[in-house]
């Protein structure tokens, strides 16, 4: 079972408009409502491959139940914790004549520590049945940057690999309890390292440097590039072969669910790599968020070229 946290979860709304225009009645010629939130881009692809997915974190109010209505469809299985203040709303207004794209993220309630208390003792219970833990995303107002960190605790002393996707603060302090796999950018491992990395040795020497510092798996995006993964095994760079991508939103959690799919399976890191990356542009290939089809993802697999540098 692979267990998904998505502390800040919302409902993602895309309006499609023609011809914005700020200040004045805008009318709405489509709209689209799917849970939303990192950990749940990370469930859907996962459950899409055929893994058992149960999906925690925080929701609230009648726009909670909705998120957790919605993720019934995809086999995904809701462990959330109910807090009484209603979960966001994160609207995409996608402007279909000027090809322009306005967001809207809204806060979301606020958590006390007697909240995160709570979720902690039921995080724990749902770690016991967990193969691998992908944790996702920002945080609640009220919770502090050590919230990762604490989670990522539970699941090191429970013995199973864990995944830490954030950034900023919420990474900087989560690395210091050492997850199994990060996967920073240039921009967070610049932040984690003080490096310039300004070509792709930099960048490995970076990635080894947090290695060493207790993270057994630091996978770095390339953007079109493709990708790098450091680890005990190696250092491996995926290229991925040239596709007709319609929506590269959420690709980065649909890499991190093929991660979780590789380290749940036992996969080798080069093989965990290829799986990632097939998956991961399999996502941009298709126009919803945190979806692919798996003949495209089979299609790809094998044009993956995987470098041991």
């Amino acid at each position: 079972m692979i267990l998904t946290v998505t502390l800040n979860a919302a409902i993602d709304k895309r309006y499609v408009v023609d011809d914005f225009k700020v200040g004045e009645v805008n009318r709405v010629r489509e709209c689209t409502y799917v849970p939303g939130g990192k950990g749940l881009n990370v469930s859907k692809p996962a459950s899409i491959y055929g893994a058992e997915v149960v999906a925690t974190g925080f929701v609230g109010g009648h726009a909670g139940n909705y998120i957790e209505d919605a993720l019934k469809p995809f086999g995904i299985r809701s462990a959330f914790y109910h807090v009484d203040a209603e979960s966001r709303s994160c609207i995409n207004i996608w402007d279909e004549v000027n090809h322009v794209q306005t967001e809207f993220l809204e806060p979301g309630f606020t958590l006390t520590e007697t909240d995160f208390e709570g979720f902690e003792k039921k995080f724990r219970d749902l770690v016991k049945d967990a193969s691998v833990v992908a944790m996702s995303g920002s945080v609640p107002k009220g919770l502090d940057g050590t919230a990762y960190q604490r989670l990522v605790k539970i699941v090191k002393d429970a013995g199973k690999p864990v995944i830490l996707d954030t950034s900023g603060k919420l990474l900087e302090e989560g690395i210091k309890a050492a997850p199994t796999l990060i996967k920073p950018n240039i921009d967070e491992i610049r932040m984690l390292t003080g490096k310039h990395c300004n070509d792709i040795n930099d960048i490995i020497e970076a990635a080894k440097a947090i290695h060493a510092g207790g993270v057994e798996i630091v996978a770095v995006s390339l953007g079109a590039d493709g990708s790098l993964a450091v680890g005990d095994e190696g250092i491996f760079r995926a290229v991925v072969p040239k596709i007709d991508a319609v929506n590269t939103v959420g690709c980065g959690d649909s890499m991190i669910a093929g991660f979780a799919l590789g380290l749940s399976e036992g996969l080798s890191l080069e093989e965990t790599l290829r799986r990632a990356s097939a998956i991961s542009a399999a996502a941009a290939m298709r126009e919803e968020t945190g979806f692919f089809v798996m003949e495209d993802m089979e299609a790809l697999l094998p044009k993956i070229e995987i470098k041991r540098l």
